[in-house]
């Protein structure tokens, strides 16, 4: 393609590698604090992330520094495929993962920030690699093109394409007119964040490492525990469940409002048609699926008291909508157990997604709003044809392109929905597998349906199964269109 810029496509990956390089140095320092016995292949994993990396920056220096939109969206795709083929790398040369199928479909769970996992026994695995499972979630749940464009001014590099690439924000709101510094804010409000949660934990007893890692799954809206049995390990505490529901609903919360609520600008906040609806939607939810706990009757112990059975039913049915709302996929118990209707009902959520400019996947709350909002003015439309009706959010008009962007969006979703539960389906996966499958991978969910539910596991997926839910993680990740713009003829025609 003329005047496509292969160096700088290339020198950038190699950048991503170094940020891979790093915190892959942080889990092979741990390895040899504890002395687990798998330091030397964590060793030669960092070793190399670091020589590749360290070539394709080498090799490159000579490039025209200047990310056009066409190379933002290459950079983007192939950077994370990059950082989850070399992200294997932990698991493959410690021999804790076997298959390179297993290994690829846990790395890409892991930055895509999803939380699906093939390991049947976490607890069993060495402290080392429990860490470098997390890291790749918290790498992921910001976004490591975001950190990666905080520093490429200093390299003489513009960073707006990547930025509009990774993490599209229907609102627009910037931190700061500059791409980078909007970027640097960003990640001293995650990081923070991720320190307050981990110190949280810790005080509210969960043990330092278990409460760093943990920390890190929420506030990327991961899903990736330390424990078998998730959250649900701490059901004897229910104040490491209230902490981690807190900010589980910070990490679904757009970053831009967190910034407001930090300054002090709380108005911003609770005017925000957004979160109010985001938060509505958690209460009503959780009320609904409260009710249905209750009158199941079984869920709670017989002898409890009553504050007991309304204690324990809010808390589970609180934990359970904002893990999967949030798409965050940390459980407190099989929500599938309960009753069949509030299967349904966490089916559904599935689509609905935390708000913009967060580490949640999904659709999105603020798609949901306009699409509504656009249905409901297309009665208004058919009674008055030549009014000129628009979308507002917020008091401010929707162009009328960002609503058709919004439309597209949706019907992509639900076709890849469809697309992937057939795929699966055909596998042999039975039907509420393969839905349940389908729509925990494309909205980065964790946990599914069936035998891919909250007790289970994605183990017993063949290997073309796993690579298909790892290519749903991708596209739901990205967006849908940071990907599939790469295959369309009109991306690579000359211009």
């Amino acid at each position: 393609m003329k005047g496509f810029n292969l160096k700088l496509i290339v020198h950038i990956l190699g950048l991503l590698l170094l940020f891979n390089a790093i915190f892959m140095g942080i889990t092979t320092l741990y390895s040899y604090l504890q002395n687990d016995g798998i330091t030397t292949g964590l060793l030669k994993a960092l070793a190399l992330n670091v020589i590749v990396g360290g070539l394709a920056l080498g090799l490159t220096l000579n490039h025209r520094k200047e990310i056009k939109k066409r190379e933002g969206y290459v950079i983007v795709a192939f950077g994370w495929l990059t950082m989850v083929v070399f992200g294997m790398f932990p698991y493959l040369f410690t021999a804790t993962i076997g298959s390179g199928t297993d290994a690829f479909f846990e790395t890409m769970s892991g930055y895509t920030a999803t939380g699906a996992t093939i390991l049947d026994d976490i607890e069993a695995l060495p402290r080392s690699i429990t860490l470098w499972r997390s890291l790749t979630h918290w790498m992921g749940g910001m976004g490591i093109i975001v950190l990666a464009i905080a520093i490429l001014p200093l390299l003489g590099i513009g960073g707006m394409q990547l930025f509009s690439a990774e993490a599209p924000v229907l609102g627009g709101d910037k931190l700061h007119p500059r791409i980078s510094d909007t970027a640097k804010r960003l990640w001293l409000i995650y990081v923070g964040l991720t320190l307050t949660n981990a110190l949280l934990l810790f005080v509210s007893g969960m043990p330092l490492f278990d409460a760093i890692n943990h920390a890190m799954s929420t506030m990327a809206s991961g899903g990736f525990s330390t424990k078998n049995a998730s959250i649900g390990y701490w059901n004897h505490m229910p104040q490491i469940q209230y902490i981690t529901i807190f900010f589980m609903i910070l990490a679904g919360s757009n970053f831009v409002l967190l910034y407001y609520a930090i300054k002090g600008k709380f108005k911003r906040v609770f005017t925000d048609t957004e979160f109010s609806w985001y938060t509505g939607f958690i209460a009503v939810f959780t009320f609904i699926v409260m009710a249905s706990i209750m009158r199941q009757g079984s869920y709670v112990a017989a002898d409890a008291s009553m504050f007991a059975v309304w204690e324990q039913s809010f808390r589970h049915a609180l934990f359970q909508v904002v893990a999967v709302i949030t798409t965050t996929g940390l459980v407190t118990a099989d929500f599938t157990a309960w009753t069949p209707f509030a299967t349904m009902l966490f089916f559904g959520l599935m689509f609905l997604g935390g708000s913009t400019g967060s580490t949640s996947g999904g659709v999105k709350v603020m798609r949901h709003l306009i699409l509504l909002k656009n249905g409901f003015l297309e009665f208004k439309r058919a009674l008055h044809p030549n009014a000129i009706l628009m979308v507002r959010m917020n008091k401010v008009t929707i162009e009328q392109s960002i609503v058709y962007n919004v439309l597209a969006f949706f019907i992509l979703y639900m076709i890849l929905f469809i697309i992937g539960a057939g795929v699966l389906s055909t596998l042999g996966l039975d039907f509420t597998t393969a839905i349940g499958a389908a729509a925990s991978s494309l909205g980065n969910v964790g946990p599914g349906l069936g035998d891919v539910g909250p007790a289970s596991t994605f183990s017993s997926l063949p290997d073309f199964g796993k690579y298909w839910c790892s290519l749903l993680m991708l596209l739901g990740r990205l967006e849908l269109f940071t990907v599939l713009i790469l295959f369309t003829p009109y991306y690579w025609r000359n211009h």
